[in-house]
This record gives structure tokens, sequence and C-alpha cells, in this order.
């Protein structure tokens, strides 16, 4: 039960310092003061790339927390 919960605590762990590497900074910087964001009403978020990367992270940080816990209690 410890190695299955130790892969699982890996993989996860993995998974998520993957996801968040890959995503994109929030934070504008200068260009939001001189308007060059990006368009809000352009693609819909719920199929970007970007969305994908926002669930994968959640998911993994999610059962990197239980997995943890778990182990902790073992």
């Amino acid at each position: 039960m410890t190695i299955f919960f130790s892969i699982i605590f890996f993989i996860s762990s993995i998974s998520l310092i993957v996801s968040v590497l890959l995503q994109e900074s929030k934070s504008e910087g200068l260009g939001a003061l001189t308007g060059g964001g990006q368009n809000l009403f352009g693609k819909s978020r719920l199929r970007t790339f970007e969305a994908m990367l926002s669930r994968i992270t959640t998911v993994s940080a999610v059962v990197f927390m239980i997995s943890a816990l778990v182990l902790a209690v073992i």
C-alpha cells in the first residue's frame, strides 16, 4: 500500500511541476498600462491549452495533497 501511494505521489508531483512550468505568466507588466493586453472576448477559455493546463494543475495538486496525507498517516 505504501508503494502504491509513493508511486501516485511521485507521478502527481512530476505532473504538477511540468504543468506549472508550461503555464504562461498571468501578469502583463507594463503592457497593461498601454492596452497591450490580450482580448478578453477572443477564444473560448474552455477549449484552450491554458484551460487544460489549469485543470491538470488543479487535479495533480489535489492528488498530491491527498497522497501526501495518506503517506504521512501510513
